[in-house]
C-alpha cells in the first residue's frame, strides 16, 4: 500500500477506530505457529496427535474466556477473612468467582494438577511427561499467570507427597491432592521463606517438637503463595537438628484440617500486597503447635526439597516463555494495527527494529523449555547424561527467560503507547506479573550461582550440555556447514568460560555473564537444529535467522555508536515480520551475508 492509499484510509477514523486492537478473542494456539511447528519435534508421535486438539480447544479459551476471567481477578484480589460469620477463629480466603472459575478450567478441564501423576488426564491411559504438562501449561498462562503458581504447587506438592511420605500419609492424601475435580481435590502448597533466611536457608527458625504423639509445628514463615491450601510442605528444625544449619532442617506435612475436621493450628495472618499475581493469595502464616506429619528420614529435609527445584524452575521458565509470547503477540497486534504518520506502524524501521528485539528472546525462550522438558522426560525414563545435562538447564531457562520477560513485557507495553499503562488493557497487568519469576525459586544472582558454583565444578553439567548441544549440531544437516562450525565453536567458548569462571572463587562476580553465555549458545543450536526441521517440514527455515541474531546480538560485542548493524538485521527483519514463512534458501542466503 503506497502512503497516499494509507492516509486515505486513515481519513474516515474517528475516535475509537483509531486504537490499535489487542488480542482478545484470539486463538493463542493458532497465534503461534512455532508451537505448533516445533512441538511434533519434541514429543511422541502418538501423545502430539491425541493432545493437539486439546491444545487448540485451549487456545481458544486462553484468548477469549480465560483472557476475561482474568482481567477480573486481577481487579477483584483475594480478602482475607479471620473469622467466620460466628467469630470462631476459622480463617478463611475469599477469591472472586472468576477465580473460582478459573480453577476449574486448569483443573477440571485439563488435569494439569495431575497429568503427570496419573492417567486418565484429557483421556490418556497413563500418567503424562513434562513435556505435555508444560505444553498445556505455556497456552495457559498466555490467558492467566497468577493462577498458575497455585496448579504448578499442587503438582510439586503432589509429587514430594507420592515420593516421601510414609505408606499410610501417601495413601491418604496424594489421591485427595489428584482428585479429577476442584470441588474435591486438596490442593497443595511449599512454604519454607521466613524473615530469617530466603535463599539462605540455614536460618530458618521454625521449630519442630515432638510431644510424645505428633510433632507439633511452631514459627511463622513469611512469603507463603497459595496461602489457603489444604495441605502444607514445609522445613522446619527438630530438636536433632538445632545448630546445624541447613543440615538439621527436616520436611513434614501440615494438612489444614486434621482427619475428625478440626482445623489444624495455624493462622493466616495477612495477605500480601504485592505488585504482580495479584489473583493469587500470597500471605503470612503463624504455625501454633499445627500438627505435621515427618516426611521421609529427619535431618534431610533441604536434599528432599531441592528435588522439586527442577519442576519448578522450568514452571517459571514455562511461564516466562509465556509471558513473552503474549507480549510479542500483543505487540504485533498494536503494528499492524495502529496507523501513524501515514502508514502502520509494522513499516516504520524503529518499530521494526524494537519487534525483532521482544521477538528474539520471545523464541529463544519457547526452545529452550521444549528441549528442557524434553531432556527432564529422558531423566525420568533413567537417561544418566539427561539428568546431568537437566541439573544444569533449569537453572538457565530460569535465569535467563525470566530476566528476558521483563523488558519484553516493558517494550510490549511502550508499543501500545500510553494506552499500555492504562489498566483497561493487559498490557500493564504483563508488567507487573512479569517481576515474579526473577524473585521466585531464587533471584537471579542466586540461580547464576548455583550454575558456577555447583552445577558445573560439582556435576560437570557443562560439559554433558555441550556434548549434546554437539550431538545436536553433527545431526543437523539442514544447517549450512559454515554455520555449523560456527555454532560448535560458540558452544566450546560458553562451556570453556562457565568452566573458567566456576574455577576460582574471585571470579563470582562472572556468575551472570557464564550463564548468559550457556542459555545463548543453547538456544542459538536449538534453533538452528528446528530451523532445519521445519524447512525439511514445512519449508520455514525462518528460525536459523533467529539462531544467526542470538549470535550477533547477544554473543558478540557491538559499538553503540557504530551506524553498522550489518546486512543480516534487516534482511531477518523482512523475512521474520513480512513474510508468512522463509524458504531455506533464501535463509542460507541471509546467513552467508
Amino acid at each position: 500500500m503506497t502512503q497516499g492509499a494509507a492516509a486515505a484510509e486513515t481519513s474516515d477514523r474517528t475516535g475509537a477506530d483509531w486504537l490499535a486492537p489487542d488480542c482478545q478473542g484470539e486463538n493463542f494456539y493458532d497465534l503461534d505457529p512455532a508451537f505448533g511447528a516445533i512441538l511434533p519435534h519434541y514429543m511422541a508421535p502418538a501423545l502430539h496427535d491425541h493432545l493437539q486438539p486439546h491444545l487448540h480447544r485451549l487456545g481458544g479459551i486462553a484468548g477469549g474466556r480465560l483472557d476475561q476471567l482474568a482481567r477480573l481477578a486481577d481487579v477483584h484480589a483475594p480478602i482475607l477473612h479471620p473469622r467466620d460469620r460466628y467469630g470462631r477463629d476459622d480463617d478463611w480466603v475469599e477469591h472472586h468467582p472468576a477465580y473460582r472459575e478459573m480453577e476449574k478450567i486448569a483443573i477440571d478441564d485439563f488435569g494439569l494438577h495431575a497429568m503427570s501423576h496419573r492417567g486418565g488426564v484429557l483421556g490418556w491411559p497413563e500418567p503424562m511427561g513434562p513435556l505435555a504438562k508444560y505444553a498445556v501449561k505455556y497456552l495457559y498462562v498466555q490467558g492467566e499467570f497468577g493462577l498458575m503458581c497455585p496448579i504448578s504447587l499442587c503438582d510439586t506438592a503432589a509429587f514430594m507427597v507420592g515420593r516421601y511420605a510414609e505408606a499410610e500419609i501417601r495413601e491418604r492424601y496424594l489421591p485427595r491432592m489428584l482428585a479429577p475435580s476442584r470441588e474435591e481435590m486438596w490442593t497443595g502448597t511449599q512454604l519454607m521463606t521466613e524473615r530469617a533466611g530466603g535463599s539462605d536457608v540455614a536460618n530458618l527458625e521454625v521449630a519442630a517438637r515432638h510431644d510424645g504423639e505428633n510433632w507439633r509445628i511452631h514459627g511463622d514463615k513469611w512469603f507463603c503463595s497459595h496461602i489457603d491450601s489444604d495441605v502444607i510442605l514445609l522445613l522446619a528444625r527438630t530438636p536433632a537438628g538445632q545448630g546445624k544449619g541447613s543440615r538439621g532442617l527436616s520436611l513434614f506435612l501440615v494438612p489444614k484440617r486434621l482427619e475428625d475436621g478440626r482445623r489444624n493450628a495455624y493462622r493466616m495472618v495477612r495477605l500480601k500486597p504485592k505488585l504482580g499475581t495479584r489473583s493469587m493469595a500470597t500471605g503470612e502464616v503463624a504455625f501454633e503447635g499445627a500438627v505435621g506429619y515427618l516426611m521421609g528420614e529427619e535431618g534431610r529435609g533441604l536434599r528432599q526439597t531441592m528435588d522439586q527445584v527442577n519442576l519448578s524452575r522450568l514452571s517459571h521458565g514455562v511461564r516466562a516463555a509465556a509471558l513473552m509470547r503474549r507480549c510479542l503477540n500483543e505487540a504485533m497486534a498494536v503494528a499492524h494495527g495502529r496507523q501513524a504518520f501515514g502508514q502502520p506502524l509494522i513499516k516504520h524501521p524503529l518499530m521494526r527494529r524494537q519487534l525483532m528485539k521482544i521477538m528474539l528472546p520471545t523464541e529463544q525462550a519457547l526452545s529452550a523449555f521444549l528441549y528442557t522438558a524434553a531432556t527432564m522426560e529422558k531423566a525420568d525414563g533413567g537417561d544418566e547424561g539427561a539428568a546431568r545435562t537437566l541439573r544444569i538447564l533449569t537453572p538457565l531457562i530460569k535465569f535467563r527467560a525470566c530476566r528476558d520477560n521483563i523488558p519484553v513485557a516493558t517494550a510490549a507495553m511502550e508499543a501500545r503507547g500510553g494506552n499500555g499503562f492504562i489498566e483497561d488493557w493487559v498490557n500493564a497487568r504483563l508488567v507487573r506479573d512479569a517481576h515474579t519469576g526473577v524473585l521466585w525459586e531464587g533471584t537471579s544472582s542466586i540461580v547464576a550461582l548455583d550454575v558456577t558454583t555447583r552445577a558445573v565444578p560439582k556435576n560437570l553439567a557443562h560439559e554433558a550440555l555441550a556434548d549434546g548441544l554437539h550431538e545436536i549440531i553433527e545431526e543437523s544437516d539442514g544447517v549450512p556447514g559454515q554455520f555449523r562450525g560456527e555454532l560448535s565453536g560458540v558452544v566450546d567458548r560458553a562451556a570453556g568460560f562457565a568452566a573458567e569462571v566456576a574455577a576460582r572463587a574471585e571470579h563470582e562476580s562472572f556468575s551472570r555473564q557464564a550463564t548468559n553465555a550457556l542459555y545463548h549458545a543453547m538456544t542459538a543450536v536449538l534453533l538452528a537444529r528446528e530451523g532445519a526441521l521445519m524447512a525439511e517440514a514445512t519449508g520455514d527455515a525462518r528460525r536459523q535467522l533467529l539462531a544467526r541474531l542470538v549470535i550477533n546480538q547477544r554473543m558478540r560485542p557491538h559499538d553503540p555508536m557504530s551506524l553498522d548493524d550489518g546486512p543480516l538485521e534487516g534482511r531477518a527483519a523482512e523475512l521474520l515480520l513480512d513474510q508468512p514463512s522463509a524458504p531455506a534458501d533464501r535463509v542460507a542466503d541471509a546467513l552467508a551475508m
